[in-house]
């Protein structure tokens, strides 16, 4: 029979990523910045808490006296700063040089994905591991760290209470950004720069300074979702080129959710349990059927594109201003 109580918790844990990485790319696109660099910049955070974390552990030479506090704040802040300087490397191109959304974005992740493989593998070296990957087990231990009266409550403790606290912060940030952005002034100015920056600018509100807000806040909360694959689903664990394609379907989940944060929470979860649904349903011998099952999140991320494109309702659309430049003098 299937096991539903080991595939939810896993389901829980790849889609964790996905939903950081949605949220952040949700709120780009309501200001009308369509970040395609999302898979870059979850690298960068990933490699900078990596950083941070290999320099901690080293400043300590006895891992007994490794602080918990710090462990978990040193890589956390490193992966916010790594995340934030690529959003305000994204917002000078594109919002003061004007720069093509589109190619802006792929750029940032080939230049994301360059840096995280270049570092890591510095690291690797540093350590001088034996094997292409570095290992941070100890600071990976606090932040996989579930609550510790999970075990006693059997298959509820196991299914809802047993991940580390950026699965809970993930969750929460996509409920507050959604909240945000429906039911707060500072959000309905938002979306109206998404809709029509022109009109937002001569409502006299600063259309440079939300997109710059929106798309740097956007770019931190990605690189969590970097941060929580390796501390927490890697186990702490590094190696180049393991992201795989989360970055790209935590752009597909933002079109899944229909640009809903809050909705993203479930979506998010099913796109993980897609991911490792092979694993689960036999196929026997026959590895073709496994590698069609594999298909799965990319199979229903079409469907998905068909639907929403025929949809005529005007709150399923994406904003009317997404990915185009804009230009004061124009107005």
């Amino acid at each position: 029979m299937f096991d539903f109580i080991s595939f939810i918790p896993r389901a829980v844990v790849q889609g964790i990523p996905l939903l950081f990485g949605s949220t952040g790319e949700t709120l780009s696109e309501k200001a009308g910045n369509l970040n395609l660099g999302i898979p870059g910049v979850m690298y960068t955070g990933g490699i900078c808490g990596v950083i941070g974390a290999f320099l901690y552990e080293q400043s300590v030479p006895n891992k007994a006296d490794i602080i918990p506090l710090f462990a978990i704040l040193v890589p956390l802040l490193s992966c916010l700063l790594g995340s934030l300087l690529m959003g305000l490397i994204y917002c000078f191109l594109t919002v003061n040089l004007r720069a093509n959304q589109n190619v802006t974005g792929l750029a940032m992740t080939t230049f994301g994905v360059g840096i995280g493989n270049f570092f890591g593998g510095s690291l690797i070296k540093l350590s001088g591991s034996a094997v292409p990957s570095i290992a941070l087990s100890t600071t990976s231990s606090f932040f996989h760290a579930g609550l510790p009266f999970a075990d006693d409550l059997g298959w509820f403790g196991k299914i809802f209470l047993s991940y580390g606290f950026l699965a809970y912060a993930a969750i929460a940030i996509s409920l507050v950004t959604a909240y945000v952005l429906r039911r707060t002034r500072t959000g309905l100015h938002l979306r109206s720069i998404g809709e029509s920056p022109a009109t937002a600018d001569a409502a006299g509100i600063n259309v440079k300074k939300y997109k710059y807000v929106a798309t740097c806040l956007g770019c931190m909360i990605a690189g969590l979702g970097g941060l929580y694959y390796v501390m927490d689903y890697a186990s702490g664990v590094w190696s180049n080129n393991a992201f795989g394609d989360r970055g790209w379907l935590a752009i597909a989940l933002v079109i899944f959710t229909i640009w809903r944060p809050n909705v993203g929470v479930l979506s998010s979860i099913l796109f993980g349990g897609l991911y490792i649904l092979h694993m689960y349903i036999p196929s026997g011998t026959n590895l073709a059927i496994k590698e069609l099952y594999k298909m799965l999140p990319y199979v229903v991320t079409i469907v998905v594109l068909i639907l929403t494109s025929t949809r005529k309702k005007r709150e399923d659309q994406p904003p009317q201003s997404l990915g185009l430049p804009y230009f004061r003098e124009e107005r």
